[in-house]
């Protein structure tokens, strides 16, 4: 896709002559898609794949936004998400402000009025965000957003929810924080497919009762997944799913990879339990008769065993399981991407896999469109 116009990083001394009315963080007109935190006036995250939409008339628009790490973000203007982002923005130190729009971009759109996307390409791991207020010319005026969706689903997994080394063109290159893209993977294409807006939970390395190349103790994904920050574990920002205006239609597991990870296996016992762990969280964010997906990996052989006999014996109302065989990916050249991760062909492939499974469960019709 073509480049339509550049970002521009500025001082956060700025002239009142360019840039006079804002908007708090926490501004209603403002719609947030995933876990976020309000505190004061302020949002922040850290999960993967957050994105939020604006909707503006004005000569300029920007953020201002903190970053305790660095992070990097996909931008789309006057255009739905897809797999190609009109531009890519890093966000990193304190009160920074980001132009978003400028003159430069407006003379060549004939609209008046303008929605931007913002997601957050990198996993928890790098950085939690805050984003402080956003920023118009004097003529400008904020306007209400695109709400949440009617269709909205859930994925809760690792490294590959996450779209790791996705950018990558060698699948023996090692990763890179840019190179990871929300975006490109399979949560995201899924989502588009069906026109739902997403949420991911997912952090590279986790598993159900053991963690990449780990031993069986530790901090696993069933704990995580209570978590409204990735990196944060205490209890004074525990994820409460009935103060959120998300509602996922259902929510799709992929994990158990990195269990099995390095040649080693868990007892069955210690996995199920951890599983049927994370299975109750999620049935008690959202009720009894919830649709759950668990997707067994590549891995190992067991692991579709370990996955399919849980399921048929955890005694939950619509939870089902799938596999994703090795054929899956046929191609080291054209199907990965950095440390034998997905590139973004493998992930459309994933998801062609996926999407029967999601359109039985919830009832939403195929569509005839392509798989991006």
């Amino acid at each position: 896709m073509k480049k339509l116009f550049t970002i521009i990083l500025v001082s956060i001394l700025i002239s009142p002559s360019i840039y006079a009315k804002t908007i708090p963080a926490n501004d209603s007109r403002i719609t947030y898609v995933g876990r976020t935190l309000q505190e004061g006036t302020d949002v922040s995250f850290d999960w993967t794949g957050v994105y939020f939409r604006i909707a503006f008339s004005g000569e300029r628009l920007a953020i201002k936004v903190s970053d305790t790490n660095r992070n990097y973000y996909n931008v789309w203007i006057d255009a739905p998400m897809s797999d190609d982002a009109h531009q890519i923005v890093t966000v990193e130190g304190k009160d920074t402000i980001i132009e978003l729009i400028n003159p430069a971009y407006l003379k060549r759109s004939r609209r008046s009025v303008h929605e931007v996307i913002v997601q957050k390409r990198t996993e928890g791991e790098q950085g939690k965000t805050t984003i402080h207020e956003f920023i118009t010319s004097p003529n400008g005026q904020f306007l209400e957003a695109e709400p949440l969706r009617s269709r909205q689903l859930e994925f809760i997994g690792a490294s590959y929810d996450c779209g790791y080394g996705v950018d990558e063109v060698s699948h023996t290159a090692p990763f890179k924080p840019e190179t990871e893209n929300s975006s490109r993977c399979f949560p995201a294409i899924l989502s588009r497919y069906f026109g739902a807006d997403y949420v991911v939970v997912a952090h590279s390395g986790m598993g159900v009762s053991r963690n990449y190349g780990s031993k069986l103790d530790g901090y696993h994904m069933p704990d995580r997944y209570l978590q409204t920050f990735d990196m944060d574990s205490t209890q004074a920002t525990r994820w409460d799913a009935s103060k959120s205006e998300l509602s996922p239609d259902m929510t799709i597991i992929y994990l158990g990879g990195n269990d099995f990870s390095v040649s080693l296996q868990p007892k069955y016992e210690k996995f199920r339990d951890g599983y049927y762990r994370l299975l109750r969280s999620i049935k008690n964010n959202y009720g009894e008769d919830h649709p759950i997906l668990c997707v067994s990996s590549k891995a190992h052989e067991y692991l579709y065993i370990y996955i399919r006999d849980l399921v048929e014996s955890c005694g939950m109302k619509n939870v089902n399981y799938m596999a994703c065989c090795p054929a899956l990916h046929l191609s080291t050249d054209e199907d990965l991407g950095a440390a034998w991760h997905p590139n973004y062909k493998g992930h459309q492939k994933m998801s062609y896999a996926f999407i029967p499974y999601i359109a039985t469960m919830t009832g939403w019709e195929l569509q005839d469109k392509p798989v991006k």
